[in-house]
């Protein structure tokens, strides 16, 4: 069964062509790993509305959080992207700036000064690892990237930490808007679309070790786990969000591992659609 596939990366601003340079990448290895054909990808920049209506799935690069929500509202792309996310559920993967606006509540934040798409049951803390200078690499374990259960443990990632954020604390999944996160000082919450609870929970898909205990005090952060350590990729559901750039290295395997969601996604909804269309041949 071949699927059509449209990928679209939100071209506002920040690091979208180095995205879309990868996924080419990685639609390539797809194709040479197929025994047949599964898919026909389409990548494709997205501006407008009517551009996002034509996607099955959507990254958010990394940028200035504030200045693509921004940008997004004076496009009228905020409630369409919202609807994307958190209404017709499709797979939406946000790094570093697009981790902060898939999140259901940002703290270190001026009032006025961002709005949220959400879509991902999670508190995050803009700017943890600091300011531009103190921007660092260092080699993370992705478990996540092993393929098959007896597969062997794939080799550490470069994560690229450049302003990032990190994921300050695992919220209760509730109806409609995360209200008590309101009343944080310096918090802002992304807008509720519905009225039932997100029943998926937020899986920890990555951490890095040790650098919670040294920058807590440094940075005013609360809640954060010393044990589990600062929290870098977290999924839910449709939603998967990384405080690191990906796209800024060479290395496809994360957008080879999303781009397989996806397609296994679009192979589900295919398989519905069309045990639907016999039914109602049927009647």
């Amino acid at each position: 069964m071949t699927v059509n596939v449209t990928v679209g990366v939100l071209a506002l601003q920040g690091a979208f062509y180095e995205h879309i340079k990868l996924l080419r990448q990685a639609v390539s290895q797809l194709e040479k790993e197929a025994i047949e054909k599964e898919a026909n990808w389409d990548i494709v920049e997205v501006r407008t509305a009517q551009e996002l209506k034509k996607c099955d799935a959507l990254i958010i690069p990394g940028g200035e959080s504030t200045t693509v929500s921004l940008v997004a509202a004076r496009s009228n792309l905020l409630e369409p992207l919202r609807n994307f996310v958190k209404v017709h559920r499709k797979p939406t993967w946000g790094t570093c700036a697009g981790l902060i606006l898939l999140a259901e509540s940002a703290n270190r934040t001026k009032k006025g000064g961002q709005d949220l798409i959400g879509g991902l049951d999670v508190r995050v803390n803009r700017n943890y690892f600091g300011r531009q200078t103190e921007s660092f690499e260092t080699d993370l374990d992705l478990p996540f990237l092993k393929d098959g259960p007896s597969a062997e443990a794939p080799p550490p990632f470069r994560g690229i930490f450049i302003r990032a954020p990190v994921v300050e604390r695992i919220l209760q999944s509730v109806a409609g808007e995360q209200t008590e996160e309101a009343h944080r000082e310096g918090t802002v919450i992304a807008p509720g679309k519905d009225d039932m609870a997100n029943a998926w929970p937020v899986e920890i898909m990555a951490t890095l070790p040790g650098r919670s205990r040294r920058l807590v005090e440094k940075v005013g952060a609360i809640g954060l786990n010393e044990e589990i350590g600062d929290i870098v990729a977290v999924r839910q559901r449709n939603v998967f969000g990384t405080s690191f750039h990906p796209e800024l290295t060479s290395n496809a395997s994360i957008h080879v591992w999303w781009l397989r969601q996806v397609l296994s996604l679009a192979q589900d909804e295919r398989r519905s659609q069309d045990v639907k269309a016999e039914d109602e041949g049927e009647t």
